[in-house]
């Protein structure tokens, strides 16, 4: 009589709810995020229905605002739980895709996916690059299927999610011409035109919005310059030495066994090259300090379903040769490399300090309403009418709008202009340490 788990996917959708109550609980312990970016991207979809220029920024990205306009009405923790939910989705067509490509043991996927720690610290966090693995996946099963056309159409929506998108659509580009060449219809039919539909929308979408036609040059970010440098360099190695938080610890091992196998036997190629792409491409940027790129491993939670994969691959084949040092086809084996891996994902996010900040927001912002409380009656003459703040966190709190705050940068002399020009009645609620680092002014800036 079979096994209730004999089922690949009854234990792949046992992976998930074990994910998904640890995501809820990292949505508890931590209510924001390693970096403002996180906080920044939710308030621009919570306010896009006030200012409606954020459903085509550069820099908010306009499909990722469209997704998370509604979530974000219902709060942060309900924008946390969304991401949550997106990350669950993503592990299952990994998982999926596993499955249509014949991998063994497709269901350990799951795992090798939510114990990236990069993709772990994001699954519960607004940010980007879980939605652009959801679509990145959800194009590859398409493509591999053979609905070519459809995977580019969603593979060109990349663009609209993250800068990345540009240069897996490039990829993409390649993958289309080599078969259209084996077919001999690249001249007849010119369908690798559909990848540049994500950009025409957007640049459509501008255009009826704003009507400026180069709205997307204007709204460029001023730090994303190809010689900025804005976010400093590091040695062309950085990437090789963050391979533990891109692919796990200690599962950055089978990665690369799995990356050495597919690569010497030519399989998975569209798993090793989008990594690849990736991987090089940001080692050069991060090296010569192009478009601001700041050596994050986050990055690469855009491919992390192949990472997965390429990691699958890997295991599968150290349980076929048996090896001493990493025998997993001993369940045991297997069970403690995945506790371990877990574990180490769960010291990377805990060790995050800057996810203390959003406890000593709260404690400011629980303060103030209890010590002053008349700062927050409309009819009271201290009632306070604009908020400047160094934390954006701050603002989701306070539910105010992201443009009340002044257009601060790293120019000190215009920050301290700024200030004197602000109105009478205004709130600052400031700290010590994303103030003076990115702003160059503290608190005694605000006395004088």
């Amino acid at each position: 009589m079979p096994h209730f788990f004999d089922s690949p996917n009854r234990r792949a959708s046992l992976w998930l709810a074990a994910f998904a109550l640890t995501g809820a609980l990292l949505v508890w312990l931590y209510p924001d995020a390693e970096q403002q970016d996180a906080a920044y991207h939710f308030l621009f979809a919570r306010w896009a229905g006030q200012h409606t220029h954020y459903f085509i920024s550069v820099w908010a990205r306009p499909l990722f605002t469209l997704v998370y306009f509604l979530p974000s009405q219902f709060g942060y923790p309900a924008a946390k739980l969304f991401t949550v939910a997106i990350s669950l989705v993503t592990a299952w067509q990994t998982f999926r895709l596993a499955q249509q490509l014949g991998l063994w043991r497709a269901e350990l996927a799951v795992p090798l996916l939510f114990l990236q720690p990069a993709f772990f610290a994001l699954s519960s966090w607004v940010m980007t690059e879980t939605l652009f693995a959801l679509l990145f996946v959800i194009a590859l099963r398409l493509h591999i299927s053979g609905r070519i056309k459809a995977g580019m159409l969603v593979a060109s929506l990349l663009i609209l999610v993250r800068p990345e998108g540009f240069f897996i659509g490039a990829l993409w580009g390649i993958w289309v011409l080599r078969i259209q060449l084996r077919r001999g219809d690249l001249i007849r039919n010119p369908q690798w035109l559909l990848l540049a539909g994500g950009m025409f929308i957007w640049w459509l979408a501008a255009y009826l919005l704003t009507g400026d036609k180069l709205w997307i040059v204007h709204d460029w970010p001023h730090d994303w310059r190809v010689d900025g440098q804005a976010n400093g360099t590091g040695p062309i190695w950085w990437y090789a030495a963050q391979l533990p938080l891109i692919a796990g610890l200690p599962l950055f091992a089978p990665f690369l066994l799995g990356l050495w196998r597919c690569l010497r036997r030519r399989e998975l190629g569209f798993a090793t090259s989008s990594f690849l792409t990736l991987f090089v491409l940001h080692s050069l940027m991060f090296t010569r300090g192009w478009f601001g790129s700041a050596g994050y491993a986050r990055y690469f939670v855009c491919v992390s379903p192949v990472v997965a994969l390429i990691a699958l691959a890997g295991w599968n084949d150290l349980a076929e040769r048996r090896s001493r040092f990493m025998n997993l086809s001993k369940p045991a084996v297997g069970c403690a490399v995945l506790i371990i891996a877990g574990l180490s994902c769960l010291v990377y996010v805990d060790a995050i300090r800057f996810t203390r900040d959003a406890l000593a927001v709260e404690t400011m912002h629980d303060w103030i309403h209890l010590n002053r409380p008349e700062l927050f009656v409309p009819s009271s003459a201290t009632h306070y009418q604009r908020l400047i703040s160094s934390q954006a966190y701050t603002r989701i709190l306070m539910d105010r709008d992201p443009l009340e705050n002044p257009l601060f940068t790293s120019d000190r002399q215009q920050n301290l202009q700024l200030i004197r020009q602000s109105p009478a009645g205004t709130l600052v609620l400031w700290e010590q340490e994303t103030g003076p680092k990115w702003y160059r002014i503290g608190a005694e800036d605000f006395e004088q």
